[in-house]
């Protein structure tokens, strides 16, 4: 699959908050050359195009549009955000059947236009649903690409960057495994201008190791405490689609924590989790498996299996939905 980097089309499918977000977060930083937004509320499609066309000329030229399904023939990535967003009180496992039933009837009019195209998911639970997207689309594991862990690995270098009073592009760390209450942060790897942590704390004794081993659980609950506050998190993960839209229409071979496909890395296979990998015009080039230690070997098969039963239970319940999971 050749990129046409002439185009750079997206179809954005699902324009509620996520995704009228995303498209926001295009227009600002002047990603692509043609977007199309495709809804059930037309209407609000409508709005938006005409809203985000607005503008335009404080930015750049770009084509923007409400599209139908028959669009996606020719698009170089669809985005895909439509679904039943998380309530309160809601994990995001709670909506895996409701989410599946959105997907297969999503996939199954994307692919009937000949898309053969990147495709990039949002919707949680988003591992789950990357591999049903994966599985139902028939496209290689390269061109299926979720949002994983992107956006919690940001919230973790910006927590650790204000802790540190350091600036968060000189942070480096990944939270990976289930985007979800079984994610966990590799620590062993994490970084501060290229000190270890351990290193970091040792240069700097007045560090408040307590309030940096909190951090994860801070970062992990995150969306939690965004929904109780506002209803619903939408700003940071639509910049976070944003950011592997430019890497893949720009092939520039960046390292970001994606839900991606497994093959034996991390001992697992058949999977889709967040794990850090290259993105290039390809979609997912190359995974970056990091080498994990024995306690962090642990939550990443603690992640996968709890990923694995959960969709296997809901698949039981449901052989209509069309495909299975091994293993």
């Amino acid at each position: 699959m050749t990129v046409k980097s002439n185009q750079q089309k997206i179809i954005l499918i699902g324009d509620g908050a996520v995704g009228s977000s995303y498209a926001y977060a295009l227009i600002n930083q002047n990603i692509g050359q043609e977007l199309g937004i495709i809804d059930v509320n037309k209407d609000k499609a409508l709005g938006d195009v005409m809203d985000l066309n607005s503008a335009l000329a404080f930015t750049a030229p770009k084509k923007i549009y409400v599209a139908d399904y028959d669009d996606c023939h020719d698009a170089d990535l669809v985005v895909f955000t439509a679904g039943a967003s998380q309530k309160p009180g809601e994990t995001r496992l709670d909506l895996t059947e409701k989410n599946l039933r959105i997907t297969k009837d999503v996939v199954e009019k994307v692919m009937a236009s000949g898309f053969n195209g990147i495709f990039l998911v949002a919707t949680n639970p988003v591992d789950i649903l990357t591999y049903a997207v994966y599985k139902l689309s028939g496209l290689p594991s390269n061109q299926v690409i979720g949002s994983g862990t992107s956006l919690d690995s940001a919230r973790f270098r910006q927590a650790i960057a204000n802790l540190l009073n350091v600036d968060v592009r000189n942070v480096h760390g990944y939270i990976i495994g289930e985007h979800g209450d079984t994610e966990f942060p590799v620590w062993s790897h994490a970084n501060v201008a290229g000190l270890q942590i351990s290193e970091w704390i040792q240069n700097n004794p007045d560090t408040d190791e307590k309030a940096l081993v909190d951090i994860f659980f801070s970062v992990r609950d995150a969306a939690y405490e965004i929904i109780s506050k506002k209803g619903a998190t939408f700003y940071g993960i639509g910049v976070s689609l944003a950011r592997i839209t430019r890497a893949i229409l720009n092939n520039e071979h960046a390292v970001i924590p994606v839900s991606a496909y497994l093959e034996g890395e991390y001992g697992q296979d058949d999977i889709y989790i967040g794990t850090p990998s290259i993105i290039t015009s390809k979609g997912l080039e190359k995974i970056v498996e990091i080498p994990l230690n024995d306690s962090e070997m642990e939550k990443m098969q603690h992640s996968a299996s709890t990923i694995r039963n959960h969709l296997k239970e809901v698949l039981d319940k449901n052989p209509d939905l069309g495909f299975t999971i091994s293993g």
